[in-house]
């Protein structure tokens, strides 16, 4: 072994380096002179598994290990034995002082993620590294080398720097509510990040065009970055590329296109961009596009691109942001602002009702005022009707007045000296016939009040209506209980009932504006959801407030708190005594809406099942609104059969005993509503195909979609006309019956389509079964055959042959029979493999020629060599036999020839009869099943065998036909595919 061997031995890539290098042509000299020192530093270094470089003398000859190859870059290999001034030129003013300060004081160097700038790539790259120069002595205690450790803290450094610029992006933006602050923000700290981003575009899309949202370090509206962009492709920025792709797009010719553009803090020029779509809004979709200058002292590489990717995200991501704020703030202004529009017209429209209803209500209490005589009992019925019609509208008018004169604050109320426990036992009195008439009972404990409670009277009036309406509303045994108690400073009225309760999760909502308790159950669905609100609003015009406890199951208690004196109220409102107005003209819409719940439980209780009384149709109508179902009843009585109920729950238990023939239901209901019917309907069997119509006072196309979309047959809108109805219920009966009677056709289709499955697999079966005795019968007749002594098989010769003729003849019955099994059932399987065309349609007309010539019938064949291709051969025999058998059956004594050539890609093989042909208008149906062009009288056969056949040479991929033979006769052609030759 050399001693170049022994010195460098070795040190990976870089060992194998040094030992080919000619050190005899560098400052070092040949290997053999070099000193103890320097072979022990190189040892040393080639051995390390960390990042060394060795320089050696005054001049710094530098050598390195394979470790420390990576951070030269380009510059290796020809750094290796030449001075680090030459081979670390750009970088000697910075590097030299330190190399020469180690040297000369014996200290060793320390530096951390200094910058240097390598050319490395091409250009002068911002590196950073951190690195110790160890001076090193030689056995004399001379100056030899520098002993150089470093490592490369770019990747590191870069990370840090970028990672603080996406913090302090993340830091100012967080605060930003508009998005244009979100830009002024982006601006600012990319003006401080100039080594990675030295410019940057931000332009916001619009239809066509792009607007310049933000830029830095570039003069906005210069060529570079013009304030609108158009989204073509000769515009200077390809924003269209990026939007349409989706992906970054890099423009490297930035010098030609703009001119020299600002490089950072670099005085090179950049002459590259990155373009990143992004998203600014919550589509999903680019709607932007960043424009980043490159820095032209760094690479584009992972880091760096993900970088920019993490900044258009957080870019993104605070924009939309600021977008969503933006636009809730802007919803929020909007709703408020609806919200005072929505009062204001609650309040006018209101105004607007009570006219044209004074003008109803009046003349229709004239109406009933008449005498019988004047009026029939039934034009009195119609007008009560309207008349308790007109005061629940009245009531639900004078509510929302009240409620949008609160909500705006016009609230008009006068507080007056009252003897609270006489005044509301006068209200409560109102009440006491619908107590009765619901089975209730009302109990009333006022005490008295040691000084009289300024309140508004008519306000009053409403609190406690309110109040002994929701009580007999929701309670159905037991009792009411309204007392008066003063407590402390303040008089407390308490209304108990034993009904249904409220639960626990939805007590804390109660008072809130149209909150209405999903599934209690209660003497009526109906309501504007505003009442307790109405209360609450009330009693805190008084100073008051109102609380409510509640149980499940047990009932309810609201209790009402009002302070005495008038402290708490605005001077401008407390008046002097009045007189006090009636109450009964006010009690009247609450107790007559009351009282309409009783007669509803009292229809309710008369309704019993009836079973039809003759041909007419049985509706059943479900509303929880006895003057309604009055009303419903009444149109549909004199047509059909009518059968009406209170609610869903008893409706429900009333057709599964007697099932209607068609169902008109109400939305809105105690127990079970109108949608919950339904889906008891639809999942019940004997029920889901009646038709259902539903009933609701909902309008609006969202609606009636919903109504369908759950499955009812139709959606009707209160109002509705008498004709409406009728029609509508009218045609929902005949679509009915129209669909009975074609569910009775599908099911006759149905039976004879299993009827048809049944008759194959009886054939299937049946053709097993007879294969197995058949199989026997030819055995046994061959068995006898060889047994028979030759003169008696000589004498029964014709007959034996005639017997096997007929087993051969009833064998190919059976197996047509159980291919037509097969192929019904779809279960007909090809077994392809490769063959010759031609040898297997020879070796078949050989078979058949013993055959035809029986029956006077010459066979001839022309065919060619070779036809390769994946066929079934058992199948294919078998419809070769069929096409044979059937020439010499309908041509007997003529010739048939057999003619099989390729064309193109397909065999096509023609077996020609001279008999009696095929006429043309039987041509298409002699190949299905059970048909064929001649009797069968005549003829015999099942009529199978072409169906048969035409299903196996279309399982192949191919075809079959039939044309006329010319001079007379059928010619039968098939076409198969072939394997390329």
């Amino acid at each position: 072994m050399s001693d170049t061997d022994t010195v460098l031995a070795g040190g990976g890539e870089m060992g194998a380096i040094l030992r080919s290098l000619d050190w005899s042509r560098t400052p070092l000299g040949p290997v053999e002179g070099w000193p103890a020192s320097l072979r022990t530093l190189v040892s040393t270094m080639l051995g390390s598994p960390y990042p060394i470089a060795l320089c050696w003398g005054p001049e710094y000859v530098m050598m390195y290990n394979d470790a420390f190859r990576p951070l030269l870059g380009s510059k290796h290999p020809a750094s290796v034995g030449v001075p680090a001034r030459q081979a670390l030129a750009e970088a000697w003013d910075m590097l030299e002082p330190m190399l020469e300060g180690a040297r000369t004081t014996w200290t060793p160097c320390y530096m951390r993620d200094l910058c240097v700038f390598l050319e490395r790539r091409g250009f002068a790259e911002e590196c950073f590294f951190t690195w110790s120069y160890i001076p090193t002595r030689d056995e004399t205690g001379r100056f030899v080398a520098i002993f150089t450790i470093a490592s490369e803290t770019t990747r590191q450094v870069l990370g840090d720097r970028r990672f603080k610029t996406i913090r302090e992006l993340s830091i100012r933006t967080s605060l930003d509510k508009k998005e244009e602050d979100v830009f002024r923000s982006l601006e600012q700290v990319l003006a401080q990040a100039g080594a990675d981003v030295p410019f940057a575009l931000l332009y916001a899309v619009e239809t066509d065009k792009a607007r310049l949202v933000a830029s830095t370090s570039v003069e906005r509206g210069g060529r570079a970055a013009p304030v609108q962009l158009a989204l073509a492709e000769n515009a200077p920025w390809p924003l269209n590329e990026a939007l349409r792709s989706g992906r970054e797009v890099l423009v490297e010719d930035l010098g030609s296109r703009f001119g020299a553009l600002p490089g950072g803090p670099w005085p090179e020029p950049t002459t590259r961009a990155l373009l990143l779509p992004m998203s600014l809004g919550s589509s999903g979709g680019a709607d932007a596009v960043l424009v980043v200058g490159l820095s032209p002292r760094l690479p584009l590489d992972e880091g760096y691109r993900d970088f920019l990717q993490l900044l258009a995200r957080q870019v993104a991501a605070d924009a939309a942001r600021a977008r969503a704020y933006e636009q809730e703030k802007r919803r929020a202004e909007q709703l408020a602002e609806l919200d005072r529009a929505k009062t204001a017209f609650f309040s006018n429209v209101s105004h607007e009702f009570r006219t044209p209803l004074t003008l109803m209500l009046g003349p229709l209490e004239d109406a009933l005022a008449d005498t019988e005589e004047t009026l029939t009992s039934r034009q009195r019925e119609r007008l009560s009707l309207v008349h308790r019609s007109g005061m629940r509208l009245f009531k639900l008018v004078n509510s929302l007045l009240d409620f949008s004169r609160l909500e705006a604050g016009r609230a008009k109320v006068a507080f007056q000296p009252t003897d609270l426990p006489a005044f509301t036992a006068e209200l409560v009195s109102h009440f006491e016939s619908a107590a009765r008439r619901a089975g209730l009972l009302l109990t009333v404990d006022l005490r008295e009040i040691a000084e009289p409670v300024w309140l508004d009277r008519e306000a009053w009036e409403k609190v406690v209506f309110n109040l002994l309406s929701n009580a007999l509303k929701y309670t159905f045994e037991g009792g009411i209980t309204v007392s008066l108690r003063m407590e402390g400073a303040e008089a407390v009225l308490r209304v108990r009932d034993t009904g249904t309760g409220i639960p626990e999760q939805a007590l804390p909502h109660i008072f809130e504006r149209f909150q209405r308790v999903e599934g209690a159950r209660a003497r009526s669905h109906e309501g504007s959801g505003i009442g307790l609100a109405l209360v609450q609003e009330l009693v805190k015009l008084h100073g008051g407030s109102v609380h409510a406890r509640s149980v499940l199951g047990e009932g309810s208690t609201f209790s009402v708190h009002l302070p005495l004196g008038t402290a708490h109220l605005p001077n401008e409102r407390v008046l002097a005594e009045e007189e006090a107005g009636a109450t009964a003209a006010r009690a009247e819409p609450y107790v007559d809406e009351a009282l309409g719940w009783m007669r509803s439980e009292a229809d309710s209780r008369r309704e019993q099942p009836s079973a039809p009384t003759g041909p007419r149709a049985r509706v059943l109508v479900v509303d929880d609104n006895a003057d309604m179902r009055a009303y419903v009843t009444g149109l549909l009585h004199p047509t059909f059969e009518v059968v009406a109920v209170g609610d869903g729950a008893r409706a429900l238990a009333l057709m599964r005993a007697h099932p209607p023939d068609i169902i008109l239901s109400d939305v809105m209901m105690p127990r079970l509503g109108g949608f919950g019917l339904l889906r008891e309907v639809r999942a019940t069997e004997s029920l889901k195909t009646v038709p259902f119509i539903l009933l609701s006072a909902r309008a609006g196309e969202e609606a009636s979609v919903e109504g369908l979309e759950a499955g009812a047959d139709d959606y009707l809108v209160k109002p509705f006309s008498a004709r409406e109805l009728l029609a509508r219920v009218q045609s929902h009966l005949e679509l009915a019956r129209m669909r009975r009677k074609a569910a009775a056709h599908e099911a006759r289709e149905v039976g004879l389509r299993e009827a048809v499955h049944a008759r194959d697999d009886f054939l299937s079966v049946a053709s097993h079964e007879l294969k197995t005795p058949l199989a026997a019968l030819r055995l046994q007749l061959e068995s006898l055959e060889r047994t028979l002594p030759g003169e008696v098989r000589a004498l029964v010769s014709e007959r034996l042959f005639a017997v096997r003729r007929q087993i051969q003849r009833l064998a190919g019955l059976v197996e047509t029979m159980l291919d037509v099994s097969l192929v019904a059932a779809g279960r007909l399987k090809l077994k392809l493999e490769p063959v010759n065309l031609a040898v297997l349609v020879a070796d078949g007309v050989a078979q058949m020629r013993e055959e035809l010539a029986r029956q006077e019938c010459p066979l001839s064949l022309e065919s060619e060599a070779s036809l390769p291709g994946r066929l079934d051969v058992t199948r294919l025999g078998q419809l070769l036999r069929n096409l044979l058998s059937n020439a010499a059956r309908y041509g007997a004594g003529k010739p048939v020839q057999v003619r099989l050539r390729r064309e193109g890609r397909h065999a096509r093989l023609d077996v020609v009869d001279h008999g009696m042909g095929v006429k043309p208008e039987h041509q298409e149906r002699i190949f299905n099943r059970f048909e064929r062009a001649v009797s069968a009288r005549h003829f015999g056969g099942l009529g199978l065998g072409l169906w048969v056949s035409r299903q196996v040479v279309e399982a192949h991929g191919g075809s079959i036909s039939v044309t006329d033979t010319p001079g007379g006769g059928a010619t039968f052609t098939v076409e198969l595919p072939l394997l390329e030759g």
